[in-house]
């Protein structure tokens, strides 16, 4: 028989538990805070599904009504420097860290409430609403809501799409030596996403001072915690990944107080994250002002049970028991309340005109400017006012690789910001193809290896961006691995800056490579441009040559939008000319280069197919001209040199090297055949791979993707009239 040796987890697991001891101990202003954070959101939730029962909020009104007790209890622990985010049921999370915030010495309900605290309900209830005096104005609604000033750093739409920036965020506290510690609220439906166990996991290896507080209100819309995983105690997940973690009452906001402060103290002292699970309950339904039990998937009696224990009654116990509050003061707090949110509501509503009575509307001047749509996509460039665009160095022949590196050597020496992160960047010599050599050496603490997590650590550097004292460079070693990260990249990344009202940056930089022609098969070969080409929000640059790829980096690092730099292996061994001495120029956003000039035909093209197409003319003696298009993304692309060219040829050739369905020209053609359309003698043809991903085998590889042979054919068919 095998020996058996029972196994336990180096991290706690605990449950905290207040007792009437700790209840008699807390402080009174502690208690009263409570209450009248308590009762502000209670009251704020209860307008909001009246609101969205008359048909007036636009979109879901996830109430949190009933887990009011594991927001407050938490963030009333929190330091003004911390910062917080949360999923789409955020209304208590989000009003607790701004209450906080205008309110440091807290609310007292004893009182009559501030201006201060009416312009926060004023502004949360107004972009839930979708009007402009919100904080994003109108854009992000009930599930976005965000206030950077007050450290509530972004609600979030995507279940546990919001946990790997919380990690940037948290990264960033501790990188800059504050003391600060950032915490994610979410629920029993994240705590088995991939995002969020990644995160968890690259948290505890770096050690960073983020809380995963997890509200398990038990059902994810109708699903059952139980349906959902075989330990329904979720903050087992926690000793798993070596985490401590608390398990609490979430229906006793003193219990959660109480745990949230052992976990503060553990980050605070730089022991690394934490998980506080709350037991708590939403009273309605995933959406609207009807309970669960009226859907069947949860039982009138069940409803009845948590009920009982709510978290205000369960203060007002407390507070009446030791004479802190009557009940009469605390009924007149309630009244407060209320008047409050009626006084809040006359502002953005009035009653319909010829309506019955009772009846309201949005006040029209609430409304966003139409025109507002799609401003704040992107930055306007500003930043680039005081750009230097001249080359004063000397050039020389060097290898692209070497530029790769050498650029963001100086960079990183000359800019304290830029961070460096990625699967294997910090070994091997510089990764796995020598583009970060030299850079852990130099800068040990901003050169991150990072575990096989693309969601984790794309998204840490998604919330490293947002907080913005950094600005992260990410690696993702093969352009596919894209397709893993993708709400990452395109449902955050891309989209925050626009869905958080159009103002706030997103500095961030993402370098991957192509390697179509090596044998790296299927899952290693795309070509991603087509791709980012449709995802609003990002920039998209493919440097050449040794000397574009030095300045299109200086231009991606000093862009306050997100930029995804491409690199082909092929390019990577080439030779060109290199900068000697000036590694500080940028070339311009938006700036093709015309590589050959010709009369016949416009040749677009980007990345390494530029010297099969520069050969492909020479071989095929077509007078064409061909134009390296560098910026391949809808607001960054040279209409200028492409319309020049157009209009002289009046033929275009898109040429790109990967499959016909993930192409990058179908979208580019559309957009030529419409803005130059009165210009062409003919439609706009194309050159690419077949409709495969390129294979193993060297034949088969060879007839999935686009190659000098294929340029020369199409330029001769093209011109043969």
């Amino acid at each position: 028989m095998p020996l058996r040796r029972r196994l336990e987890p180096r991290a706690p697991w605990v449950e905290v538990v207040a007792t009437d001891e700790d209840w008699d101990a807390a402080d009174p202003h502690l208690l009263m805070t409570m209450l009248g954070h308590l009762l502000l959101i209670r009251t704020f939730e209860e307008y909001v599904l009246d609101l969205a029962k008359s048909g007036l909020v636009h979109g879901p009104a996830h109430s949190s009504i009933g887990q009011e007790g594991g927001a407050v209890g938490s963030v009333l622990a929190l330091a003004a420097g911390d910062t917080v985010n949360g999923s789409h049921r955020g209304h208590h999370q989000f009003l607790a860290k701004a209450l906080q915030h205008v309110e440091p010495k807290g609310v007292d309900p004893a009182k009559d409430f501030s201006a201060d605290v009416r312009d926060v309900l004023l502004r949360t209830l107004a972009e839930i609403c979708g009007l402009d005096r919100g904080f994003s104005h109108g854009r992000g609604g009930s599930m976005h809501l965000r206030w950077k000033d007050a450290g509530a750093i972004g609600t979030n739409a995507i279940v546990g799409g919001g946990v790997p920036f919380a990690a940037g965020s948290a990264w960033a506290h501790r990188q800059a030596g504050t003391g600060a510690v950032a915490v994610t609220y979410f629920g029993d439906g994240a705590i088995n996403i991939g995002s969020t166990l990644e995160t968890l996991n690259l948290a505890a290896a770096w050690h960073l001072p983020l809380c995963f507080f997890v509200e398990n209100n038990r059902y994810a819309v109708s699903t059952g915690v139980t349906e959902a995983t075989a330990e329904p105690r979720l903050s087992a997940r926690g000793p798993g990944f070596g985490v401590p973690s608390w398990k609490v009452d979430g229906m006793d906001p003193l219990a959660v107080h109480l745990a949230m402060r052992e976990a503060l103290a553990y980050m605070r002292a730089g022991e690394g994250p934490t998980v506080v699970e709350a037991d708590v309950y939403r009273y309605f339904h995933q959406n609207g002002p009807f309970p669960g039990s009226a859907f069947g998937y949860r039982t009138k009696e069940e409803e009845q049970e948590w009920r009982a224990r709510d978290p205000i009654e369960r203060l007002t116990g407390h507070l009446a028991r030791r004479a802190i509050l009557t009940r009469s003061d605390m009924d007149a707090a309630a009244v407060r309340a209320k008047d409050l949110m009626t006084e809040v509501g006359g502002v953005l509503l009035e009653p319909m005109p010829g309506g019955k009575p009772g009846q309201r509307r949005i006040r029209p001047g609430e409304w966003p400017d139409p025109g507002f749509a799609h401003v704040g996509v992107r930055g306007d460039l500003s930043e680039f006012e005081d750009a230097r665009t001249k080359f004063t160095g000397e050039l020389t022949e060097g290898r692209f690789i070497d530029a790769v590196a050498g650029v963001m050597a100086r960079r990183m020496g000359e800019d304290d910001s830029i961070v460096v992160l990625g699967e294997d960047v910090h070994r091997l010599n510089g990764g796995t193809n020598g583009a970060t050599r030299g850079l852990k050496a130099a800068f040990p603490d901003r050169v991150l290896g990072t575990p096989i997590s693309e969601n984790a650590f794309t998204g840490l550097a998604g919330g490293i961006a947002s907080d913005g004292r950094y600005t992260p460079v990410a690696e993702l070693m093969y352009a596919d691995f894209m397709w893993v990260a993708a709400d990452q990249l395109f449902n955050q990344i891309a989209k925050a800056r626009h869905m958080y009202g159009g103002t706030d940056p997103m500095p961030l930089v993402l370098r991957s490579k192509v390697a179509m022609g090596t044998g790296y098969g299927s899952q290693h070969s795309m070509d991603p441009a087509g791709l980012f080409a449709t995802a609003p929000g990002w920039r998209i640059v493919a440097p050449t040559t040794p000397f574009d790829y030095v300045g299109l980096m200086n231009s991606a690092l000093r862009c306050r939008d997100p930029v995804v730099v491409l690199e082909h292996v092929d390019l990577y061994a080439s030779t060109g000319e290199s900068p000697v001495g000036d590694l500080d120029y940028c070339l311009p956003v938006g700036r093709a280069a015309v590589r050959r000039a010709g009369e016949r035909v416009t040749v677009l093209t980007y990345l390494a197919m530029t010297s099969y197409v520069l050969r492909a003319v020479e071989a095929s003696g077509v007078d064409a001209e061909v134009i390296d298009l560098r910026w391949l993304d809808r607001a960054s692309l040279d209409w200028d040199t492409i319309g020049v060219s157009v209009k002289k040829t009046n033929n275009v050739l898109i040429a790109e090297q990967g499959p016909a369905g993930a192409s990058y020209g179908g979208w580019l053609a559309d957009e030529i055949q419409r803005r130059l359309f009165d210009w062409l003698d003919q439609p706009v043809q194309r050159v690419t791979g077949g409709e495969a991903s390129p294979s193993i085998s060297k034949v088969l590889e060879r007839a999935a993707i686009a190659g000098e042979e294929d340029v020369a054919a199409k330029l001769t068919e093209m011109t043969a009239y």
